[in-house]
């Protein structure tokens, strides 16, 4: 929601100061969002602000996808349950070295069927196959792998898999704003603009220099900007 209120507050007067930036960095939630909006006089109700995070999130997240820079060789794949509605759900994450979110899925199933589906949607997203496939022990892993993959190499190590087990921290964190999931869809929908949107304004800091970190976000605001057609705002 903070990626997203960033946007509505940027919509007020052109562009994002920063001040406003630091400002939103917290999570928001609609009702957050709809008091900011209201001190610049902008009455909305915090209904309209949700449905416009399920209208727009995903094209946002789409058009963040179609420019970023293409995924590294070295793929890493895990799941982690979900609770919804009473039922064990499964969420997939696909990310690379670099930690960048490659796709999610929510499925009921913990099984071939499941990761097969995973795997392919992630080729088909990101036009190209990895060097390195490297899961946790899940048996169904291996059968998956063999008809979506085949001659690239499977690594199987929990230990191995940190990346993609730290990329579910962020999902936990969304589940405990929204009182836990209202349904598969609704996991979905909310979980994979998530990604996308997330990493683009959390650039790896911490190995980067300030001057170089500074002309990255620079980048990256430009590029929120086209997406979201702030350009003409300006």
């Amino acid at each position: 929601m903070w990626l997203y209120s960033r946007f509505l507050l940027s919509r007020t007067d052109g562009s994002p100061s920063p001040s406003r930036v630091r400002m939103v960095h917290f999570r928001t939630s609609s009702r957050d969002v709809e008091e900011l909006l209201a001190e610049r006089g902008i009455v909305v109700s915090y209904e309209t602000i949700r449905q416009w995070c399920r209208k727009f999130g995903s094209t946002f997240a789409d058009g963040l996808r179609r420019r970023r820079p293409r995924p590294g060789d070295k793929w890493h794949s895990d799941e982690v349950q979900l609770t919804i509605n009473g039922r064990k759900h499964w969420l997939w994450r696909a990310v690379d070295q670099e930690g960048l979110v490659l796709d999610i899925l929510v499925q009921p199933r913990r099984n071939q069927e499941a990761a097969e589906a995973l795997l392919r949607r992630v080729v088909d997203g990101c036009g190209d196959q990895p060097r390195v496939v490297i899961t946790d022990k899940l048996a169904s892993y291996p059968p998956a792998l063999r008809p979506v993959l085949p001659g690239v190499e499977h690594r199987r190590h929990k230990g191995l898999n940190n990346w993609a087990e730290n990329s579910h921290r962020p999902t936990r964190r969304r589940e405990r704003v929204l009182q836990r999931f209202k349904s598969p869809e609704h996991a979905q929908q909310c979980l994979r603009p998530l990604g996308p949107i997330s990493a683009h304004f959390r650039p790896r800091r911490h190995l980067l220099p300030a001057p170089e970190y500074q002309q990255l976000l620079q980048t990256r605001f430009k590029t929120w900007r086209a997406v979201t057609g702030l350009q003409d705002a300006a």
